[in-house]
């Protein structure tokens, strides 16, 4: 396993979306992560589903020619009360897959829920308070956090797979890495980088409550 986390890794992180696509691009080495490029490709004044699709499959596999992500990391499971709605997304996700198929590049699928988990330790955290959290651990500015939620969303889709590389979620059946830590009785003297950025995190917005 430590191996694996200390490789380089160029994860890119899409959130699927029909007129704004949320997109990251994250360096890691060991702990050290670095945003390399993330923000919302917006197709919404193209008329019609497919030119928008067209667009974001060219834009992706340039995005791949120019960082050589060695993984695609893509929010799936996407449910809405629409169906029309569902199948847009889909159609979207489908585009990311493609253009990370025809580059060759491996794709790692996560579900909305466990994305939050990942990031707050809550599945039913709001967009912005993931948001908060990834400008925690990332150390973003605010004059550089984006106004579209989309590429805050790509961005802790593609530090959620950075999560994993170092400490599975699924490993003895935990459902998020705080259950994971609890069981392994570690504490925050007991991890390092960007868990123990994590817990001190968490801990701070408990005492805010």
């Amino acid at each position: 396993m430590l191996d694996k986390v200390r490789q380089e890794h160029i994860i890119l992180g899409v959130d699927p979306g029909t007129l704004f696509m949320g997109y990251a691009v994250l360096r890691t080495v060991g702990q050290q992560v670095e945003i390399l490029e993330f923000g919302a490709y917006d197709v919404h004044k193209l008329e019609g589903q497919y030119p928008r699709l067209q667009k974001e499959f060219f834009f992706l596999q340039e995005i791949i020619d120019k960082y050589k992500p060695t993984c695609l990391a893509i929010e799936t499971q996407f449910v809405d009360k629409n169906p029309q709605t569902m199948i847009k997304i889909v159609h979207a996700q489908g585009v990311a897959i493609a253009a990370a198929l025809s580059k060759d590049v491996p794709i790692y699928e996560y579900s909305p829920m466990k994305i939050k988990m990942a990031i707050t330790g809550n599945g039913h955290s709001t967009k912005q308070q993931v948001a908060g959290m990834l400008q925690r651990f990332l150390h973003i500015p605010d004059e550089e956090m984006p106004k579209k939620l989309d590429a805050t969303d790509a961005l802790a889709i593609a530090y959620c797979h950075y999560l994993q590389l170092g400490m599975p979620v699924s490993e003895g059946g935990a459902k998020d890495w705080t259950t994971y830590a609890k069981r392994k009785g570690l504490t925050d003297k007991g991890l390092t980088g960007p868990n123990a950025q994590l817990l001190a995190a968490l801990a701070t917005v408990k005492k805010k409550k």
